[in-house]
């Protein structure tokens, strides 16, 4: 019998570790320069917690169930489970709390084809009780240093507002309200023709369909529409915060209303990042505001904002590997350490301590014997080792560079 990974999951080999460590070590650099601090979560949550507001859809949760006929749920993403955190755990924290993770996510997809991955990796934020302009920008700047921190250069922002979509959804009829949205999140043109509406309101949805593009293409459309005071403060911030974004700086950004993220949380401005390579073009990263989402956690109710964004990391693994900027060999050993004979045990044990206390990080082997000398040297080429520290029991080590 062969021994496999259970569908949906993987093994990441030592080189597949070391080309997501260096993904994870550049961000988390950057996470860290904006006063960003790590929280990890528990990566089982009761169903009720990943199901508050009705977020997150049951489907897409792997579900288990404990010894006390609780219902648990596989973590599908980290926000909601941060917000649990930080109004349960972290009551009497001061706010604006930066947070940052890096942690594997599980989601279960529709499509039930053999070895479908169902396990993800992510990295992200979350600025917790940080609203208004200058939270929004903090955020989007934060995602465009992490961006450059990788050196790509290929990327644009699409950037929407999920408060003035919402808002000019319902214009239509409760009962069709949902399949106007669904075309409009779509840009389903053909069935969007097809909903009985009136001439009005289907001139509304095409106009719907439409607000995708520049900031000089988009705002004028939506003054067309005839906004409420609400919608019109909405749209001011938006136009605030492009202008913010782009004042003295390259911030490349597609304006789109039609942007409606799969999880419901969101209140505010939501967005993603996607880059272009060999005429591909790939989502890496997403998020946006969602300021009644702790209120849910909260045991007074009590809502407190919070933006974040997150690193699709599966998919920026992709991008990368084309660019060929991630590692392509595991990190060598800088010195492999040999006892000669058995009473030279004790001084390699001692000589390669003495090694990896450097100051610097040093990677020090030991040979575990029952070899000859130039098989020690041929193992030690084929493995990149730098030096060879040939160990005697009564005389000084003999160093050799390879």
């Amino acid at each position: 019998m062969v021994y496999q990974p259970a569908t949906g999951a993987r093994d990441l080999l030592p080189l597949d570790v070391a080309q997501k460590r260096w993904i994870e070590d550049r961000l988390q650099q950057v996470f860290h320069r904006w006063g960003y601090h790590r929280i990890i979560t528990s990566t089982l949550e009761r169903m009720d917690t990943l199901m508050a507001g009705g977020a997150i859809q049951p489907r897409t949760v792997i579900q288990l169930q404990n010894s006390e006929d609780e219902e648990l749920g596989l973590r599908p993403e980290l926000t909601a489970s941060i917000a649990r955190t930080a109004v349960t755990r972290m009551a009497g924290a001061a706010y604006p709390q930066r947070l940052y993770y890096n942690a594997n996510v599980f989601q279960r997809t529709r499509e039930s084809k053999h070895n479908q991955p169902q396990e993800f990796y992510q990295a992200g934020v979350e600025l917790l009780g940080g609203g208004g302009l200058l939270g929004n920008a903090e955020i989007l700047l934060l995602a465009a240093d992490c961006l450059q921190a990788l050196d790509l250069s290929n990327w644009h922002l699409i950037l929407g507002e999920a408060g003035i979509t919402r808002s000019l959804l319902e214009a239509f009829p409760p009962n069709l309200r949902s399949s106007v949205r669904h075309c409009v999140a779509h840009l389903d043109r053909v069935t969007l023709d097809t909903l009985t509406l009136s001439d009005e309101l289907h001139e509304r949805a095409r106009i719907m369909l439409d607000l995708r593009g520049s900031a000089a293409d988009v705002f004028p459309k939506l003054a067309s529409l005839t906004l409420d005071s609400s919608q019109q403060a909405a749209v001011n911030e938006l136009k605030a915060l492009v202008e913010l974004l782009q004042s003295g700086r390259t911030f490349p950004i597609i304006i789109d209303l039609s942007l409606i993220q799969t999880i419901d949380y969101y209140t505010g401005i939501v967005f993603e990042v996607v880059t272009n390579t060999e005429n591909n073009t790939t989502s890496i990263a997403r998020g946006g505001r969602y300021d009644q989402l702790l209120g849910l956690y909260h045991p007074q109710q009590e809502n407190i904002p919070g933006i974040g964004f997150v690193f699709l990391l599966d998919n920026l693994y992709q991008v990368l590997s084309v660019s060929q900027q991630l590692p392509q060999t595991t990190p060598a050993a800088n010195w492999l350490v040999v006892a000669e004979t058995e009473q030279a045990y004790t001084n390699a044990f001692a000589y390669s301590a003495k090694l990896r206390n450097s100051v610097h990080l040093v990677r020090v082997e030991m040979d575990l014997g029952r070899r000859n000398p130039e098989a020690i040297r041929e193992y030690a080429r084929d493995r990149n080792i730098g030096k060879i520290a040939w160990i005697k029991a009564n005389a000084d080590p003999i160093i050799e560079s390879l």
